[in-house]
């Protein structure tokens, strides 16, 4: 490898540079060692709920009992997949929490673009009040808003309805998109803006054929959000969706567990019936995600 000498006059002397390591990486230091640890012990306390429930979710009560929750199953049972799936009709519980979600999500991204179209690019009068606004409703708790929500459900007739739900949703996380997405249509550059008014586009036209496409990335993101965060509500659907046929997976794994008794090895059963389909969706928009969250970082 070639070396850089330095020669001043009246000297011979050389001076090597520092050999970098193949890769332009330098040797390991001890801090480096001390983030992997961080990072290996970090990793391991997530994976560790999800081992316990695929364990014990093919676990036989009286195997539970006596090999207890760590260890591996020495036989696969299936009955308590079976009875949660039998005793909550967990397709009808599946179909909810996907209409749901999957409305809220599309929805909730519509009127953010909306609204921080409006906010962010029209410039209208108090435009900081305003974001302000939405910020401090994300900052509100859902138990401080049971009790309004309840009554005003009640009165326009869609208590125990997917709708009111629905609607609930949708204006909470339209509040955060609404909020994100003003900041950065803020920053949208004027050029495209005004390029696109000089050849005669419209407002609406601008919106859709211009900040639309070059924002889609973070609205992917922001879809995959919404859809996930609602699917995993547990509080507002518990009070608002009190029969039956129109609770989410959420609800219909809290009716397994009693005030006196538990039974373990359906808990787990349910809860990793609960997990598969979000995890599915994560796996399917992967690419998506990472490609909306990288999208700032590369011009």
């Amino acid at each position: 490898m070639a070396t850089a000498t330095a020669i001043t006059p009246g000297s011979t002397r050389t001076e090597k540079t520092p050999q970098r390591r193949r890769g332009g990486m330098n040797k390991p230091r001890g801090i480096d060692w001390l983030m992997v640890a961080f990072v290996v012990v970090g990793a391991i306390l997530v994976v560790a709920p999800f081992y316990l429930i695929i364990v014990n979710s093919f676990k036989s009560p009286a195997e539970y009992s006596n090999s207890g929750p760590l260890s591996i199953p020495t036989e696969f049972y299936v009955d308590g997949l079976v009875a949660f799936w039998e005793r909550v009709n967990f397709p009808e519980k599946l179909w909810n929490s996907f209409f749901i979600s999957g409305t809220v999500a599309v929805l909730a991204v519509l009127i953010s673009v909306l609204n921080a179209f409006a906010i962010g690019i029209g410039r209208i009068r108090g435009r900081s009040w305003i974001v302000l606004l939405f910020l401090l409703a994300n900052l509100l708790p859902q138990e401080a808003l049971l009790y309004p929500l309840y009554y005003m459900a009640k009165g326009v007739g869609l208590y125990n309805t997917v709708w009111s739900v629905i609607i609930i949703f949708t204006v909470i996380q339209a509040a955060f998109g609404t909020y994100l997405l003003a900041s950065v249509y803020g920053t949208f550059p004027k050029e495209v803006l005004e390029a696109a008014a000089m050849d005669g586009a419209t407002r609406w036209q601008i919106l859709w054929r211009v900040v639309f496409p070059i924002s889609r990335p973070t609205l992917s993101v922001l879809l995959i959000f919404f859809f996930i965060w609602t699917w995993n509500e547990f509080l507002i659907p518990l009070t608002f969706l009190v029969s039956n046929a129109t609770q989410t997976v959420p609800v219909a794994i809290s009716v397994l567990q009693g005030d006196r008794l538990m039974d373990v090895t359906t808990t787990s059963a349910s809860a990793l019936l609960g997990i598969v389909p979000t995890l599915l969706f994560f796996l399917i928009f992967q690419r998506t995600l990472t490609r909306g969250i990288t999208a700032g970082a590369v011009k």
